[in-house]
């Protein structure tokens, strides 16, 4: 490749990483207390070291959850078992003084914080997302499938890839240099095979279908064994993932954790409303690449501000596309929640392989359903 190029770097982690073992339980509980009372206010925070886990945060619900046995469901699928682990709950309500001004009437959801958040979105994939970034999840996503399905035999879920890409001067990827993944491990398995597969059963059908080179340099558990994995391994704790959960570190993130928070807290529902915004307008054509920041006061309804940044790709007048934007989409919170049904989502579906992607299906912030809108208002 020409020196001239930039290489742009993305990982991503699989479903039995400690970090993403705390984001499931978190969103597990969450999902829990949604469903026999969507009034639900949730913060839940996990921290899992060795053969221990705690699980504590703000919780105000009309419902009884078991936030223990919630964390068994997703751990046992992992093949842990109930030997391996000491729960604890540390568990208090919601401050009365932030439930007063979050509110939660009908026509009136106030935000749960202050808080900044990025939505991102590109024209370079097909999911609106950067190229090293969907390769990055789809390589951890695709290694679980396997091993589910033990076509790739002595491994387990505790994985994580790394993908370097190259770009050209106006941004366009065109070419892979190298790929970093890392596989928990059986002892004493054929490392050398396992290589093998996932080279050809994973990377090179990857490149394939995004047309990419297929002589990229790969690394794979090239420096030791990694039979240790998980909490034995590391320590995990919720929220710890924030570019895993978004776009790669290739755009913007506000800084807030989205897994174990309900929908008044601003750090998620407002990162997922931005995304929607940014992904109708890039699916309309009016930019290659955009990225919306919207900032957020405690108690209030709406967005404080709004700034969109095209990158010198728009085909229209910024101020244009702020008036498009500000006709075509409603940014009050309830509204909002309304729009994607988030008082009875199962956040579950977005605790792993990214919360913009569609591993696990269509999420409703990635609908493009206002791009024909956003066309027609850009004619007037």
């Amino acid at each position: 490749m020409s020196q001239h190029l930039s290489l742009i770097t993305a990982e991503s982690v699989g479903i039995g990483h400690p970090d993403k073992i705390c984001d499931q339980i978190s969103d597990r509980i969450l999902n829990e207390c949604l469903k026999h009372d969507k009034n639900s206010h949730v913060a839940c925070e996990v921290f899992a070291s060795n053969h221990l886990i705690v699980i504590g945060g703000e919780i105000t619900t009309q419902s009884y959850v078991d936030v223990v046995k919630a964390a068994w469901d997703v751990l046992i699928p992992l093949g842990y078992t109930e030997n391996d682990f000491t729960i604890l709950s540390n568990i208090n309500k919601q401050s009365s003084d932030i439930n007063t001004m979050v509110g939660q009437e009908s026509d009136k959801i106030g935000a749960g914080d202050q808080g900044i958040v990025y939505g991102y979105a590109t024209n370079e994939t097909k999911e609106f997302l950067p190229l090293p970034y969907v390769l990055a999840t789809k390589i951890v996503s695709n290694l679980n499938k396997l091993t589910r399905q033990n076509k790739i035999k002595g491994i387990k879920y505790d994985t994580k890839s790394q993908i370097s890409v190259f770009y050209d001067e106006d941004m366009i990827p065109v070419g892979i240099d190298n790929i970093v993944v890392a596989v928990q491990h059986e002892p004493n398995v054929d490392m050398k095979k396992i290589r093998k597969q996932i080279i050809d059963q994973i990377l090179i059908p990857l490149a394939n279908e995004y047309n990419m080179n297929t002589d990229f340099e790969t690394h794979i558990n090239e420096y030791g064994e990694f039979v240790i994995g998980g909490p034995f391994g590391d320590t995990g704790l919720t929220g710890r993932k924030l570019m895993v959960d978004t776009y790669g570190s290739i755009a913007h993130h506000g800084g807030g954790a989205f897994s174990g928070k309900d929908y008044t807290k601003v750090d998620r529902t407002g990162a997922y409303f931005a995304r929607y915004i940014a992904k109708n307008l890039v699916a309309a054509k009016v930019a290659d690449r955009i990225e919306i920041q919207l900032s957020y006061c405690i108690g209030n309804p709406k967005p404080l501000s709004m700034y969109i940044d095209c990158f010198n790709t728009n085909k229209y007048p910024l101020e244009k596309i702020y008036q498009v934007v500000g006709e075509v989409f409603d940014t009050d919170i309830a509204s909002v929640v309304k729009m994607f049904n988030l008082d009875t989502f199962d956040y579950t579906s977005t605790s792993v392989y990214g919360h913009f992607t569609e591993e696990n299906g269509k999420n409703p912030w990635e609908k493009t359903d206002k791009q024909q809108e956003i066309i027609q208002k850009l004619k007037k």
